[in-house]
């Protein structure tokens, strides 16, 4: 939001006054963060069962004035910016603060604290506990409104109803075997693999979400079944369907087990070596036209998210330059842009018994991270964004690209690796030949070097590295790409053991590219240490306020 929006925004807020999903605090710089985990936890679940998609802390008002006094709270941006790891690492499930809005207001500095609803049939615990707002004031989250939002993912879910007749018999081995190793490697710190190798399968099936009390659920036949046990969803077609188009033209079907079937239907793609050859390079580099994780994570997505009961099969269709996926179905919570930076975390799913069955398999997240991590592979690769198609009011499609549309696009990648994923994605709408409205994105694009041209004919520039300035100024300023610094990272730790965020921030701070301030460096390294957290590589020993990272064990 731009600062009058902002100011709009509060006026408003302050108008309406305190309720269930709006709290004011004065907010000095030593506010509580244990206090503030509180009231995230009682916004979030005020707000889902008020059915708002989000609540609001703002600092910087007294509550009982009714007027802007100003805080003080974190004035540093990248400590400020930290308290959403610090949400993230103390809330069950794991979610943050969806935005941090600062407005310089006349009357002092105010914080909008932007906290998204407790996702559908989940409350949200700070803690270990939970809580709720009764008027203005804090408290436990009762039992009534517990059971309350646990219920919303009740009887109208079709991923969760029984399957009359389905038994252990009609399961895959194999299925069941790949469905075990998932378990388990997720779960390694929890439950020992042998321990794991003992349970039966129905105990196995059980613990792991993919049956309701023993009961073979239509998730557990989607993910597990026989193919031949697809007759028991009968009339829902279980079925994938990949089509070659093109100068040659070729189709098969995949039915279930879709924990192997999605598999199989990918390794149907043609997937060759593109090479990239940047000006300034006499080697060229080359990708793989697909990223196996980018279409897994597309497909496994359209399989979470299909509306079955629309009696549609999701189809992947192959052109020569990318791929088509589509499912029946309309895009179920939000739309796609707002999950590109990873922050949105959806409220509800289509399908939640089965979306949560696939999360235990390590099949897809549902924190809303799947639509980021997309973009950020396809950037890595030095290829076009992901693109979507909602003009059908009951269909999703996705487009991920298999070719370079412009090569100056993806020489700049190449040679420019720190560029903020909101400069990628204008650059890819450059590319593209769509239109870029915000005159202010269009600024920053010419000011960097980044585009040519007059409005609306832009191009991304060709001549990057002398937009930065000499070759060697290029050099200081491009840094390296991420897998670096984490591989520095995960050295320092093998080495020593453990290591404070002061210690790492001076391994990593005259590494980092010169393009970027101190306050950015700063952002970068909290957002390499939370990758690597939640990718299970390491592990904080110590406490929020003071942390201590080690391997993950």
């Amino acid at each position: 939001m731009d600062s009058k929006a902002l100011q709009e925004l509060l006026t408003t807020l302050i108008a309406r006054w305190e309720n269930e999903v709006v709290e004011f605090k004065r907010a000095g710089d030593g506010f509580s963060t244990d206090e503030i985990g509180k009231y995230f936890s009682a916004l979030a679940n005020e707000a889902n069962l008020r059915d708002h998609d989000r609540a609001w802390l703002v600092f910087g008002v007294d509550n009982k004035t009714r007027k802007v006094v100003g805080t003080d709270y974190r004035p540093e941006p990248a400590r400020l910016q930290s308290l959403k790891m610090q949400m993230a690492e103390a809330t069950e499930p794991s979610i943050t603060l969806r935005n941090i809005h600062e407005l310089a207001h006349p009357a002092g500095r105010v914080l909008l604290l932007e906290i998204p609803a407790a996702p559908l049939g989940l409350p949200v615990a700070w803690k270990g506990h939970y809580y709720a707002r009764a008027g203005e004031s804090l408290t436990s989250l009762g039992l009534d409104k517990f059971d309350e939002i646990r219920r919303q993912t009740g009887n109208t879910d079709w991923s969760a109803q029984a399957v009359p007749g389905a038994t252990l018999a009609h399961m895959d081995d194999t299925a069941l075997a790949q469905a075990r190793e998932s378990f388990a490697k997720k779960y390694a710190n929890r439950f020992p693999a042998e321990e794991i190798g003992r349970w039966s399968n129905g105990v196995f099936l059980d613990r792991a979400r993919l049956t309701r009390d023993g009961q073979i659920v239509r998730a557990t036949l989607l993910l597990l079944g026989k193919a031949e046990a697809a007759h028991l969803l009968s009339p829902h077609p279980a079925q994938m369907t990949w089509k070659l188009e093109g100068q040659e033209r070729a189709y098969e079907h995949f039915g279930l087990p879709f924990l192997l079937t999605s598999s199989a239907l990918y390794r149907k793609v043609r997937n060759i070596q593109v090479r990239i050859l940047p000006d300034d390079q006499l080697v060229a580099v080359e990708v793989a036209k697909y990223d196996r994780k980018i279409v897994l994570e597309a497909l496994h997505n359209c399989i979470a998210h299909q509306d079955y009961g629309r009696n549609g099969r999701i189809v992947v269709t192959e052109l020569p330059d990318r791929l088509v996926l589509e499912n029946e179905g309309s895009f179920f919570e939000g739309r796609p842009e707002d999950y590109i930076a990873g922050a949105r975390t959806p409220r509800r799913y289509r399908n939640p018994f089965l979306a949560q069955a696939m999360a235990e398999l390590n099949m897809i997240d549902t924190m809303g991270y799947g639509i980021h991590e997309m973009h950020i592979g396809q950037a890595r690769r030095y290829f076009p964004m992901p693109d979507y198609d909602l003009s059908e009011p009951q269909a999703v499609k996705m487009t991920i690209h298999g070719r370079v549309v412009d090569p100056a696009y993806s020489r700049l990648l190449i040679q420019k690796t720190d560029l903020p994923l909101e400069d990628i994605l204008a650059l890819d709408r450059v590319q593209k030949k769509l239109p870029l409205n915000d005159e202010g994105v269009l600024r920053h694009l010419r000011k960097a070097g980044l585009i040519e041209g007059r409005k609306p004919n832009f191009h991304v520039s060709a001549t990057v590295a002398e937009a930065t300035g000499s070759k060697a100024e290029y050099i200081r300023t491009r840094g390296f790409d991420d897998a670096h610094y984490k591989k520095m990272i995960l050295e320092l730790l093998g080495k020593f053991g453990s290591a404070s965020r002061q210690e790492i921030d001076r391994l990593l701070a005259g590494k980092l590219s010169d393009a970027l301030n101190d306050e950015q460096k700063l952002n970068k390294i909290s957002n390499l240490l939370s990758n690597l957290r939640r990718a299970k590589r390491i592990r904080n020993a110590g406490s929020r306020k003071a942390p201590v990272w080690v391997l993950a064990e």
